[in-house]
């Protein structure tokens, strides 16, 4: 049987107070079913780092992983854009 591919997705980092774990915030757009306007709504995502190379405002990608905790279920992977300052 062929494993499922892992879901990734794009965000920007809000908090890395913890120990090898980051928060993620990641946005998405969608129209309404009725009323058709553009709606974006954002959701957290705990993360896996590693080497806590992470900083706040860095934009990056995280993709989907096994259970690390009891939230994190994410990693990241790759940091796409460094946050300047």
């Amino acid at each position: 049987m062929a494993r499922k591919t892992r879901s990734i997705k794009l965000g920007q980092v809000v908090s890395n107070r913890m120990n090898k774990s980051v928060i993620v915030e990641v946005d998405r757009l969608f129209q309404h079913a009725l009323y058709g306007k553009t709606i974006r709504r954002t959701s957290k995502f705990m993360a896996h780092d590693e080497e806590n190379e992470c900083q706040v405002g860095d934009k990056v990608t995280i993709e989907e992983t096994r259970p690390m905790s009891k939230r994190k279920r994410w990693s990241v992977r790759e940091i796409v854009e460094r946050m300047e300052g």
